[in-house]
């Protein structure tokens, strides 16, 4: 997600400061950036211009403090609070005390992960759906202190983006996860009793309602980890059992099988990310 929202400013004109958890990982996710444009090329998505403009937009750094000087700055580390909560605290100290803070989290608590810093009315959510580069949607969430000026910069700046924001007031899933979880649930259960194979779900949503990607397809390109990460999250705030995740899914991770970043999930896929071969029938 990083990599894309990264991407996605810099193409929008940006200039944009990256940084991972080492010097190595940060090194590593500008060369994808690049493999990444590289095959919008070759897709005719973009030229060879657009790329090295982009490129000279983007620079890695070591340190949160080379973001002092940010005016916003956009996480996209894993769905785990208390990591958010560390970071967050962090930039409070290092940025200045006008900087917008935002989350990328798509189903944990804006107004807790506010709560770290002396900032609560500059933290909002900006809920970028994957591929962040592609999606035309963003979710710009509203945390209890999150202030109407906060709102509307962090809007203009989607729009900027070429973006549509769409306003959400901070609720368990937002809206776009909170809506779609149950359904790739749902997909997965039919997989398990043995009703259809993945491919036939996917298959059958895709013609039968012009859906772009399947259910099953949408769940292999998030990540079934990450998947299984929102549903119980999901489930443990609201106790609704249709949250509850599919025993298929935890059968899965558990033998590996992630979906498009390990290569196998209910789909197979190559080193390219493309569709290998049919899905999982069990």
């Amino acid at each position: 997600m990083g990599r894309g929202i990264a991407v996605t400013c810099a193409t929008a004109g940006f200039e944009v400061r990256i940084t991972d958890r080492t010097t190595e990982l940060t090194t590593r996710c500008l060369v994808e950036i690049s493999e990444d444009l590289d095959r919008d090329i070759a897709k005719w998505r973009r030229t060879e211009p657009e790329k090295k403009a982009a490129l000279g937009r983007l620079r890695g750094v070591d340190s949160l403090a080379e973001f002092s000087a940010a005016q916003l700055v956009i996480e996209a580390v894993p769905e785990d609070l208390e990591l958010k909560c560390r970071l967050f605290e962090e930039l409070d100290r290092r940025c200045q005390p006008d900087t917008l803070l935002a989350s990328n989290t798509s189903t944990l608590s804006i107004t807790q992960i506010a709560t770290q810093t002396q900032r609560p009315d500059r933290v909002i959510g900006l809920h970028f759906l994957h591929p962040a580069h592609r999606v035309p949607l963003v979710e710009v969430v509203r945390g209890f202190s999150t202030s109407d000026a906060t709102f509307r910069a962090a809007s203009d700046f989607v729009r900027a983006l070429g973006k549509t924001a769409v306003e959400v007031f901070e609720y368990p899933g937002y809206v776009s996860t909170r809506v779609i979880l149950p359904f790739i649930n749902e997909a997965m259960h039919v997989v398990m009793e043995g009703v259809a194979s993945a491919e036939a779900v996917d298959t059958a949503m895709k013609l039968g309602y012009g859906l772009p990607v399947g259910p099953l397809g949408l769940a292999d390109r998030m990540g079934l980890d990450e998947v299984m990460r929102w549903m119980q999250h999901l489930f443990s705030e609201l106790g609704d059992l249709k949250y509850r995740p599919c025993p298929l899914l935890r059968k899965m991770i558990r033998a590996g099988r992630l979906g498009l970043k390990s290569g196998r999930g209910f789909f197979e896929y190559d080193e390219n990310g493309q569709l290998r071969n049919s899905g999982t029938k069990s």
